[in-house]
């Protein structure tokens, strides 16, 4: 397998890391290769949903290498998506393979897919033989058992994939346990498409304990480790953590964007709530302004809260 150069890739997180998150780490930090787009689930219609048509926007993806995934088990759906995304310019689509979720899973789609290799093959030989733009797979290891893996792979390794991202969990797992890497060992070596690795890469250390077992590795994807801390890829290519200068950039930046798409102070507070479960503990007393978020259910009590520990707390390590 020919090697690559090193690559970070922003994980697709369904709710979060949409256009206007993606833009402020972007703007921010930078440090990705490329930014996957949260799933596009296509309807019998045919038609993007409106969160879909703005998450693919080119002008909501400018300077960036972005990828939008397909969540699907329908390959007539896959392939009527991948051709409308090749009239807005993109070059690569990314099939979602990995989705944990119960209410996927029941429908046979993301990781519930893997339960049935003979469709899923049957899937892949017509997407592959259809769609003219190139097709990344972003997958779990199995349903219920790592063993499940051996005969995935070999379906894998049927088709020319741009890329294999191996989040080496099993469906049933969803985020918890350890991610099985010597199933990726073994997947790295036998996959006859070059493979990307997903999974528990929250710190600089992370990345360098992960890089000294699989110094071949070339491209990683990090999802939850760069909500926690949005520096995270500039770190992992040698660069400062986050200050406090920037950090109040880029809440800005989201804060603005949102309250200028949203409506209603409810809405606003539950994406910048989400935020901060993550990135709270990148500052002193962050239990203390974390609650405090927490209780706020208008903007202008959020605002006043999020001005203190801007002016009164620090960045941890920063």
């Amino acid at each position: 397998m020919e090697r690559r150069e090193n690559e970070i890739y922003l994980a697709p997180l369904e709710g979060i890391t949409g256009w206007i998150y993606r833009n402020a780490v972007y703007e921010c930090f930078g440090g990705f290769d490329k930014y996957f787009i949260p799933f596009i689930k296509p309807n019998q219609m045919g038609n993007l949903s409106s969160r879909e048509k703005k998450d693919i926007l080119p002008e909501h993806n400018q300077g960036m290498r972005a990828v939008p995934q397909i969540l699907t088990n329908r390959a007539d759906d896959f392939i009527r998506t991948a051709e409308k995304l090749e009239e807005y310019g993109y070059k690569e689509v990314n099939l979602n393979l990995g989705c944990p979720s119960k209410t996927v899973v029941s429908k046979g789609r993301g990781s519930g897919f893997l339960a049935y290799p003979d469709r899923l093959n049957a899937f892949l030989e017509e997407i592959f033989a259809k769609t003219r733009i190139r097709i990344s797979v972003k997958t779990r290891i199995g349903v219920e058992d790592p063993g499940e893996f051996k005969r995935i792979l070999d379906i894998y390794n049927q088709y020319p994939m741009e890329e294999l991202i191996i989040h080496p969990r099993l469906q049933k797992d969803f985020y918890k346990n350890t991610p099985n890497q010597d199933v990726f060992a073994e997947a790295f070596i036998s996959s006859r498409n070059a493979v990307c690795y997903n999974g528990d890469i929250f710190t600089g250390e992370d990345y360098k304990r992960f890089e000294k077992r699989f110094p071949e590795v070339t491209s990683i994807m990090i999802g939850r480790g760069v909500l926690a801390d949005p520096s995270l890829a500039r770190q992992i290519r040698g660069g400062a953590g986050a200050n406090k200068e920037e950090l109040k950039k880029f809440h800005d930046i989201l804060y603005r964007e949102y309250c200028q798409e949203m409506s209603g102070d409810r809405t606003i507070l539950y994406k910048m709530k989400e935020m901060w479960t993550y990135m709270a503990p990148l500052f002193t007393n962050s239990k203390k302004y974390a609650k405090k978020i927490k209780k706020s259910e208008k903007c202008a009590v959020y605002e006043e809260v999020v001005n203190e520990l801007f002016a009164e707390e620090d960045v941890v390590n920063g």
